[in-house]
């Protein structure tokens, strides 16, 4: 079935969710997970098939999809592989803002709606080119604790860091290293970034990390504006925009 077609779609992909319903297909979702949030004010009325990592291929396969968005970060690969013999799994693979703006063009293309995707592109760009050009700041992202995680190179995250002069100080590292907070005080970064998502980082946390750190910049910071993409990259990008400037 050509996907232009679909008429019933599932998405696993919380940041790609979002941008079904700003590419028109929204009323043709009949499946997501319990992270999908966005757009908060449409998205509850469709059906929960579990979560990024545990969805529930019993209720997947009861709701007969046409049409699969996963992703090779967020979902597992054994879950992928079993849809797969079964659905036209649309895989994803993001780790740059050029790969995100390639995704939103290929599913606009995919769906039939390349002109809404195009248009979403284009305004996304016009936002990222106002980024203030500041001298870099070396930064840790952080993203677990307990053990301490961090982001490497090959991450979403670490090129939305790069791209708003943040240099990430676990820039030589893949995946999510961990390390423990004496390491990371020998590292000198001058800004902290203590993120809300995955593990919620609150004001509490602040002061494990001042104990050991206590010459060094920490904020709290929103999660979205570096880790999704699709739709959220546009407000997200303007928030950015708006904080570094004043960093």
């Amino acid at each position: 079935m050509a996907a232009q077609s679909c008429q019933r779609i599932i998405s696993l992909v919380p940041s790609l969710t979002e941008l079904l319903f700003d590419l028109g297909m929204g009323g043709k979702l009949v499946g997501r997970t319990r992270f999908c949030v966005h757009p908060s004010t449409k998205i509850t009325s469709i059906p929960i098939i579990g979560g990024t990592k545990n969805p529930r291929l019993d209720k997947i396969r009861a709701a007969k999809p046409d049409f699969i968005i996963a992703n090779i970060e967020e979902n597992r690969k054994e879950d992928i592989s079993e849809l797969e013999k079964d659905f036209n799994v649309f895989l994803t693979n993001i780790a740059t803002i050029e790969d995100a703006l390639i995704t939103i063009y290929q599913l606009g293309k995919e769906l039939g709606t390349p002109g809404k995707a195009e248009k979403l592109i284009t305004e996304i760009n016009e936002v990222f080119e106002k980024r203030p050009k500041k001298e870099p700041l070396q930064t840790a992202y952080m993203i677990w604790k307990n053990p301490w995680m961090s982001i490497g190179n090959d991450t979403y995250i670490h090129d939305v860091m790069s791209q708003w002069g943040l240099t990430n100080v676990f820039g030589n590292k893949k995946r999510y290293p961990t390390f423990e907070l004496e390491e990371l005080n020998n590292m000198k970064p001058g800004l902290i970034l203590l993120s809300s998502e995955p593990f919620p980082f609150k004001k509490k946390h602040i002061e494990d990390i001042v104990a050991v750190c206590p010459d060094t910049r920490i904020e709290l910071i929103n999660g979205e504006w570096f880790s999704w993409y699709g739709s959220r990259m546009l407000p997200s990008f303007k928030k950015l925009n708006k904080w570094r400037a004043q960093l």
